[in-house]
């Protein structure tokens, strides 16, 4: 996605009623969007000089026709669909044992040596043909169904509400309630390790082929990403069966079964098709009386456990190539590994997050979340792999104490933000300073969230330093994941800012004054 979801959060605040969160933030600034039900349906009007909130109908909502486009619009969004899987394939053309990593280098003028042909480079790695094969379209349908059957076997973590959802019901009414979700991620992770094990030991499972089947995989998982997202379009069109018989209805209490109407994202829902198939029309797609919702568990489960499988994939091979594993190789599974038990282990944290409050599920987090994140995260232990990478002792340290570094600044920042919000008089942050809001909620401005807008972006980042440099200085190619996760921390930052200011106003203006550095404190 193009990030691990969990990463995304809002400036940290907290009201006298922490049980009753607010609205999710209004569209940026200068835009207009059709309203949805993913938010409360409202409508600004000025009554004795100042705004007021008017609830308005679904029919209403349905007359507004004029639409504000994110990413550069439908042919932003055409572009983006066409670019990502390209720049998965280009990664692996570009960047193999068979070709070298020499033509990113030749391509932005870093390369060594000059060619006349670069792109002569360009070729599918002789160790990883086919590039497509039914074989690796069964395995990765079978991956996806070994998932769900988990998913829906293991008893749940925990059973869980999420955010306040405002439908709009027939002849106008609106039905507010809260979905609940069944989390069991880390229970899914911990008995597809334990099978992983067992299948390895006695010899049923060779996690090193996957990395002959890396390419083909890929194909299967971008034709699986395509289909699914135009099922999910499709099927956004349903209409719900309950809402007959519980149209008289104003309110109603969800007791996690009844999955209530479909409800549709703010801003999927402009009428482009190619645009809203790439956003996401359906907020959250639910198509059974039961927990199973289609966007969280695609969100962690089966593109971050896969991600650590195609590690293991490699680390394996390097065994069976080498007998011995090295130390680069440890470092970043182990990093990355530590990554996802931490987002599994703290699953509940998702349903506040942009990703399942705010965006629909189309092709953008779809492919995100089941190619994207698996494919191009397991650069590093790939290039490893390829290139027999090895490092000294000192550096080991210094990326130890990096990776240490980060892990620190985004665990306790985000602990910090997560304590605010549900218990502001807690022991560990009721000394902390806050920006009283008209909305009724505080701001932090001080400790972790008074050093930085988006402090726990800083530790993110410097994580994803400690995943790249053991790779080494020989090619710029395993740098990719720290500058692509850079910029997309920056568009992060920008767009929620441009969110809080309208839902704060000037209150975000005065928050900014206080808060003056948005990422890297004293330089960003």
């Amino acid at each position: 996605k193009m990030v691990s979801t969990r990463r995304t959060t809002k400036a940290p605040s907290s009201s006298s009623r922490p049980s009753s969160p607010s609205p999710p933030p209004a569209s940026p600034r200068g835009r207009k969007r059709t309203p949805s039900a993913s938010t409360i349906l409202r409508s600004r009007t000025k009554k004795n000089g100042e705004e007021e909130d008017i609830p308005i109908s679904t029919k209403e909502t349905k007359n507004h026709q004029k639409h504000g486009y994110e990413f550069g619009g439908p042919i932003g969004a055409i572009c983006i669909t066409i670019l990502l899987p390209l720049t998965c394939y280009f990664l692996v053309f570009a960047c193999n044992e068979t070709t070298g990593c020499d033509l990113i280098e030749s391509i932005i003028g870093l390369a060594k040596e000059k060619k006349k042909n670069s792109f002569s480079l360009l070729m599918i790695p002789e160790k990883m043909t086919p590039v497509f094969s039914l074989e690796s379209c069964v395995l990765f349908l079978g991956w996806i169904g070994w998932c769900v059957m988990l998913h829906a076997l293991l008893p749940a973590s925990i059973v869980k509400e999420g955010v306040d959802i405002t439908s709009g019901e027939s002849g106008g009414e609106k039905a507010r309630f809260r979905l609940r979700y069944k989390l069991n991620g880390f229970r899914v992770f911990m008995t597809t390790a334990v099978a992983c094990a067992v299948g390895t030991y006695f010899g049923q499972i060779q996690l090193r082929s996957l990395h002959a089947k890396f390419l083909s995989l890929l194909t299967a998982g971008c034709a699986f990403a395509f289909a699914l997202t135009t099922f999910l379009y499709v099927a956004s069109f349903r209409v719900n069966k309950n809402d007959k018989s519980k149209k008289k209805k104003k309110t109603r209490k969800n007791d996690g079964i009844d999955n209530g109407p479909v409800v549709l994202a703010n801003g999927g829902n402009t009428g482009n098709v190619a645009y809203d198939w790439f956003i996401g029309r359906e907020l959250n797609p639910r198509f059974s009386n039961s927990l199973f919702d289609a966007k969280v568990f695609c969100e962690l489960t089966p593109g971050l456990i896969g991600w650590l499988l195609l590690n293991f994939g490699f680390m394996h091979e390097q065994y069976a190539r080498l007998g011995f594993i090295t130390k680069p190789m440890v470092l970043v599974n182990a990093f990355q590994l530590m990554y996802v038990v931490d987002a599994l282990w703290n699953e509940p944290a998702i349903l506040t997050t942009m990703d399942v409050t705010t965006d629909g599920f189309g092709f953008m987090l779809v492919f995100g979340d089941l190619v994207w994140v698996p494919f191009t995260y397991s650069l590093q232990c790939r290039y490893i792999l390829e290139n027999n990478v090895d490092i000294s002792l000192a550096m080991t340290a210094f990326i130890v104490i990096v990776q240490a570094t980060g892990y620190y600044v985004f665990r306790q920042s985000n602990g910090q933000k997560n304590t605010f919000r549900t218990n502001p008089n807690d022991p560990s942050v009721r000394h902390l300073k806050s920006l009283k809001t008209k909305r009724g909620t505080n701001l932090l401005i001080s400790g972790w969230w008074g050093v930085a807008r988006h402090v726990n972006y800083f530790g993110d980042w410097l994580m994803a330093w400690a995943w790249c440099l053991p790779c080494g200085f020989d090619h710029i190619a395993p740098y990719f994941y720290v500058a692509y996760f850079g910029v997309l921390l920056v568009h992060r930052d920008l767009r929620d800012g441009e969110q809080c200011e309208l839902k704060y106003g000037n209150d975000w203006k005065r928050y900014c004054e206080i808060v003056r550095f948005r990422i890297i404190p004293y330089v960003y």
